[in-house]
């Protein structure tokens, strides 16, 4: 069954910014987020906008391309189809499927007759090791599974906003899931399909992980905690108090892991006083929220720390660092910070009532600088604002993206 396909303008203005920059052009993100239908659609955009466009294409997930899972292979594929007269772009998709496949990308660059894109989904893109990997400079595009907003393109507004944020609020960004019209059949497919396929086990194979058991429940408590506050040392006292055995340097590296595949996103904490960041203890939120749904059901679903979850991708996915702000004794949920902006952000799921309303506006109001402070909520209207601090519905403030 076909998917339907909408623009996912914000990356494609990004790509078309750096298009024909000597930077080699990373694209990750957690599988299956669309990273390839992303490169379709920018080909297409290429295209239109150059005549002289020579476009390699090579879709190394396609059986097709298997001959080219060797560098000297792929290298020698892309210089066979350089056409001299023309602008030659090399489009390559999962090309960490390749082996040793920086070798043959640092050899093409050198070469600068390329404008060359890759995209990937594991441990060898992360930003931290692309200096080292690549030798000439890069400009790494994280894509995320669909926004609030990509889901109201996608599905039309057919209800009011507040219905369809619901719908997303359980449904989430894996586009894939959203030809299945049943929300079981939509879990099935983000948990078998995307999650233990093609997250756990691609972990599995790739770090020789014999103990599959530890993972599986690591990745659970990591689920049913998003939001909190926690250290491998905890967690690994918690699963070794409920039968099974491990120690905190091997949760470490499995955490590790997980990130690096791009299913959690670790977020450190910052004393906002002391302007320093804080070593022991971390959040850590899911890619999308709906893998936590998909796998553990919904008997619990936890709004608060869900619509916290949603914020903090939304955050990423505009070019925000992200910390948890600590302030003498009270929390800040979010210090978002880009360039020369910063952010503080409290997210609850309601402040009707006057205690809680109390406790998520107390932390803002101590802190004692100029920056814009807000809260995210479902307040179902209009933004109003509180001593100077905003306070914004969750389903409006995703969509104005």
């Amino acid at each position: 069954m076909n998917m339907k396909i909408i623009e996912r303008e914000h990356y494609l203005e990004l790509l078309n910014r750096v298009k024909n920059t000597p930077d080699i052009k990373v694209i990750t993100g957690v599988r299956r987020s669309g990273k390839s239908k992303l490169l379709e659609s920018f080909i297409d955009v290429v295209k239109k906008e150059d005549s002289k466009a020579n476009i390699i294409h090579i879709n190394l997930q396609l059986s097709d391309y298997e001959e080219l899972l060797e560098y000297h292979a792929l290298e020698e594929y892309v210089e066979k189809h350089y056409q001299k007269s023309k602008n030659n772009y090399v489009f390559i998709d999962e090309v960490q499927m390749c082996s040793l496949f920086e070798k043959a990308i640092n050899s093409l660059h050198a070469k600068e007759k390329y404008d060359i894109y890759v995209t990937g989904s594991n441990a060898f893109l992360q930003s931290s090791d692309l200096a080292t990997l690549f030798v000439g400079r890069t400009f790494t595009i994280p894509v995320f599974p669909f926004s609030f907003k990509e889901f109201l393109k996608y599905y039309g507004e057919k209800e009011n906003i507040y219905s369809m944020f619901d719908a997303y609020l359980k449904e989430g960004g894996m586009a894939g899931s959203y030809v299945y019209s049943d929300i079981q059949d939509k879990y099935n497919y983000i948990n078998n399909d995307v999650f233990n396929t093609l997250i756990v086990r691609d972990i599995k194979d790739k770090y020789k992980i014999r103990n599959s058991s530890v993972l599986d429940k690591l990745t659970d408590f990591m689920m049913n905690n998003v939001g909190n506050i926690v250290s491998p040392k905890t967690i690994s006292d918690t699963l070794n108090s409920s039968g099974i055995k491990n120690d905190s340097k091997t949760i470490r590296k499995y955490i590790e892991y997980l990130c690096r595949s791009y299913a959690f996103y670790r977020v450190r904490r910052y004393d906002i006083k002391g302007k320093r960041y804080l070593s022991s203890d971390d959040k850590y939120y899911l890619s999308d929220h709906s893998f936590r749904y998909a796998r553990l059901g919904t008997k619990n679903m936890d709004y608060g720390h869900v619509l916290e979850n949603i914020v903090a991708i939304e955050l990423f996915r505009r070019g925000y660092e992200l910390y948890v702000g600590k302030l003498y004794e009270k929390e800040v949920d979010f210090v978002a910070i880009k360039r020369d902006q910063t952010l503080y952000i409290q997210v609850a799921e309601s402040i009707n009532d006057e205690d809680t309303f109390t406790r998520e506006v107390e932390p803002l109001l101590k802190v004692r600088d100029a920056y814009p402070k807000m809260i995210i909520t479902r307040s179902y209207h209009d933004e109003t604002s509180y001593e100077g601090i905003r306070i914004v519905d969750i389903a409006q403030w995703l969509k104005e993206g």
